[in-house]
């Protein structure tokens, strides 16, 4: 009996949550070992298909780095990178594509209708969903509070950057009750596609939707001090700072951009969560202390 008592106070838990955030979008970057490990794969899917049962609306922006590599290594493609960038030749991006807009793409969609969901997968080209530019270093560096100067504009090939975000596709899909899976897939005004960093496609398309959350699934239980010590809320001015003293750095920084670009944007609250906890959405979402690290305006 105490067992179903505990099962009872968890939905009583949750029942506020739901109530604030039913009819709310909530723009999901997901990634690392959750995207890789059976278990945790069927967990997010169980999340994201309970999200939308209870009235949230929520949006996948999905990565892919890891497959990309293994396929790149199997058709003996070198990957070449410069400050943790991959270059892309015609050849990678024919690869990007496939592995990102089709492979990775559909596997999560089929999860999530396996899961009683109704997903659509989709790339940035659909739609004119994500307009793209060239990526440029240096416009990198400033963004990320880093001295520019040291940073020249060399070319990264088909690497690109969020120009614009057209969200109509996403609300008609929304509208009618599906869950969008995204591709980080641009394409440029000439038509040139382009391979964009998942995280920053998810901060600009939370900003375009005017999202309640952003959630970003990492490997890391969230932002921690330079005392090691975990921060469970984090001030946009706050983020700043520490990335201007070297507090958060390497892997993190493209993570908190997009926290910040959304913020920026309109997003209410950005979350950056351990996905390798099981149910790590819903605890995030739906309890009192959540699990990883907010970052408010």
């Amino acid at each position: 009996m105490e067992r179903l008592i505990k099962k009872a106070d968890v939905l009583v838990e949750a029942l506020p949550y739901i109530r604030t955030f039913a009819g709310k979008t909530i723009v999901i970057k997901y990634g690392g070992k959750a995207m890789t490990e059976d278990n945790l794969k069927d967990g997010f899917a169980e999340d994201v298909v309970l999200m939308k049962y209870v009235g949230l609306n929520p949006v996948i922006v999905h990565g892919g780095g890891p497959q990309i590599n293994e396929m790149l290594s199997r058709l003996g493609i070198q990957s070449t990178f410069k400050r943790g960038v991959r270059v892309t030749d015609q050849a990678t991006m024919d690869v990007v594509e496939m592995v990102l807009g089709g492979k990775i793409n559909k596997e999560i969609v089929t999860m999530l209708n396996q899961h009683g969901g109704r997903a659509v997968g989709i790339t940035g080209k659909d739609g004119k969903l994500i307009l793209s530019k060239p990526f440029s270093a240096k416009a990198w560096a400033q963004g990320l509070s880093q001295d520019a100067q040291s940073h020249s504009d060399e070319d990264y090939g088909f690497v690109g950057e969020v120009d614009t975000i057209d969200p109509a596709i996403l609300t008609m899909l929304q509208q009618d009750n599906f869950i969008p899976v995204i591709a980080p897939i641009g394409v440029d005004r000439k038509g040139k596609p382009h391979n964009i960093n998942a995280d920053l496609v998810a901060g600009a398309i939370a900003g375009a939707l005017k999202a309640e959350k952003l959630l970003v699934l990492t490997d890391v239980k969230g932002i921690r001090d330079s005392d090691n010590r975990h921060l469970s809320t984090l001030s946009k001015k706050d983020v700043e700072r520490m990335v201007k003293k070297g507090t958060i750095n390497e892997g993190m920084l493209p993570k908190v951009r997009s926290c910040l670009k959304g913020i920026e944007a309109g997003v209410h609250k950005a979350h950056i969560i351990d996905g390798r906890i099981p149910h790590a959405i819903l605890l995030e979402i739906f309890t009192d202390k959540g699990i990883g690290t907010e970052i408010v305006a």
